[in-house]
């Protein structure tokens, strides 16, 4: 049994989805709508950049939406390959409305513009330069957590990614002061290159402000249960989801227990569908008895079907 993961913000860079834009006409339909939907050349900002203006947020979202969505659909719609006998879907972040997007929970105009608004809130929740995140590498959730609440930070465990890495949120000068403990402590952390600290109660105006414009989508239900990053557990319920959705802003991402919980009920295979290979990275890192494809290119996806 396989199931299906769909990455978030980081895996994207400049030139991704080029080559497909330029060998596959779906790929091209897809970009020329999304530049006309969102009003802006969001393919030109994914294609040439600069990078500051990929790694806006509010463009960033969209960008590996886009990717990861025109990917799924050579795949399905070129090459032939039945992503419905999936026995879970999920996504890391904005990757959940990739994977709900692609299986048909939500359209394709609602997923962009909702991102674009996403993107934009989450990034307007505190002020400018003022947040960030730090990776934690080489120690477990327990232990960070412990640091933090010992020595009194305001930070907060945003995203639980692996039995090695922890990504933790705040104000910049917290982070700062929780990494000199780290680094007394001789544990690796890493300054991440965003600006704002996501998935913590810091996004509570971008909570606020994305709440009803979730609320009040359609979202179809649908059958490969969706993995939510906020519970961990299933979910098919269309309306169940919206609501899970306006809670993962602030919400930490569950992706350990998320993995763990598809394994457990018998997957074996992953899917990654879009930039870069992160999520590989991490379910390696999760579980060396699974095995996983990372899904980004032609040959990428022709592979995948000569395994099938």
């Amino acid at each position: 049994m396989f199931s299906v993961v769909f990455p978030g913000q980081g895996s994207q860079k400049i030139g991704m989805a080029k080559e497909l834009f330029d060998r596959f006409e779906i790929v091209k339909k897809i970009f020329k709508d999304a530049d006309d939907l969102l009003g802006l050349p969001i393919s030109k900002i994914i294609f040439e950049g600069p990078d500051n203006k990929l790694n806006l947020t509010e463009n960033t979202q969209p960008a590996i939406f886009l990717t990861s969505y025109a990917i799924f659909n050579i795949a399905k719609k070129e090459f032939g390959f039945n992503f419905d006998n999936a026995q879970f879907i999920a996504g890391h972040s904005l990757g959940e409305y990739s994977a709900l997007c692609c299986y048909g929970a939500l359209n394709f105009e609602d997923t962009l513009k909702i991102l674009k608004r996403r993107g934009r809130s989450m990034q307007e929740a505190v002020p400018a330069d003022q947040g960030g995140m730090l990776a934690v590498l080489g120690s477990d959730l327990k232990v960070i957590e412990e640091i933090i609440k010992k020595n009194n930070h305001e930070c907060y465990v945003a995203n639980d990614n692996s039995p090695q890495q922890v990504v933790i949120s705040g104000f910049k000068k917290n982070l700062q002061l929780l990494s000199q403990d780290l680094n007394k402590l001789s544990i690796k952390n890493i300054k991440l290159n965003v600006s704002a600290p996501f998935h913590c109660k810091l996004m509570n105006k971008a909570t606020e402000n994305m709440k009803d414009k979730i609320l009040n989508l359609t979202f179809k239900d649908i059958n490969s249960a969706l993995i939510s990053n906020f519970t961990a557990k299933p979910s098919t319920s269309g309306l169940e989801i919206k609501k899970l959705l306006v809670s993962q802003i602030e919400g930490k991402v569950r992706w350990l227990e998320s993995i763990e919980f598809m394994i457990n009920k018998g997957t074996k295979n992953f899917i990654e569908i879009g930039p870069g290979k992160v999520l590989s990275g991490l379910i390696k890192r999760i579980n060396k008895n699974v095995s996983f494809k990372s899904i980004n290119s032609e040959q990428d996806i022709k592979g995948l079907i000569s395994n099938v």
